[in-house]
């Protein structure tokens, strides 16, 4: 095996370090086309993780469905998205809803795609051209046969009584009914008639 040196011990230190500690060292050094550089860099980073999660707990969604029915997909979607939305309660409890639509705002950009908020008399209306998470993997074709992500194929409370509906965006319906505080969820998804095609809406009431 050659014993010759591939990276540089500084080249190695960089390729470790946190691509927000470098991106803010470039702005203090005005040194703005890296600055440029590295912000993309680490959307590129995010987003690559993010899909990876995505399609992870989409595939064991799957997994779950085709092995074991509709029934321990339901249960353990219900489980799961109860106590995500459990400790996320604290983040919003005693919150007034400007805040409340501010936090909400903040988690969905992790979802790394724009978003329209509009103010109506009773709610708040979220609309993004496409899910940057449910819709997006409808786009890229990963429920396709013969090696796509399940699609549930009975209506059902859980698809929204669709037929053939994304594993994925089966946990709207579950979240929808989890409350954040009090007796109420925080917003309510409504998803598009075309998945992938057309917007989901979220509503969170005043």
């Amino acid at each position: 095996m050659s014993e010759e040196r591939i990276f540089s011990d500084e080249e190695l230190k960089e390729m470790g370090a946190r691509t927000l500690d470098l991106l803010l060292k470039s702005i203090e050094e005005k040194d703005h086309e890296r600055a440029t550089m590295l912000g993309k860099r680490m959307y590129a980073e995010f987003l690559a993780m993010h899909d990876l999660y995505r399609d992870w707990i989409t595939h064991l969604l799957s997994f779950i469905g085709t092995r074991y029915g509709d029934g321990d997909l339901s249960e353990a979607l219900n489980e799961t998205v109860f106590g995500f939305t459990k400790r996320l309660s604290s983040r919003y409890a005693n919150k007034g809803i400007k805040r409340k639509v501010q936090i909400l705002a903040a988690g969905l950009r992790g979802h790394l795609h724009p978003f329209t908020i509009t103010e109506e008399g009773d709610c708040f209306v979220i609309t993004a051209s496409v899910c940057g998470s449910g819709g997006r993997l409808v786009q890229e074709g990963a429920y396709d046969a013969p090696e796509g992500f399940l699609k549930i194929k009975d209506p059902q409370p859980m698809t929204f009584e669709r037929a053939d509906f994304p594993v994925y965006c089966a946990h709207c319906y579950f979240q929808n009914n989890c409350p954040v505080e009090g007796d109420e969820p925080l917003f309510i998804t409504e998803p598009a008639d075309n998945i992938g095609e057309e917007a989901c809406i979220i509503r969170i009431p005043k």
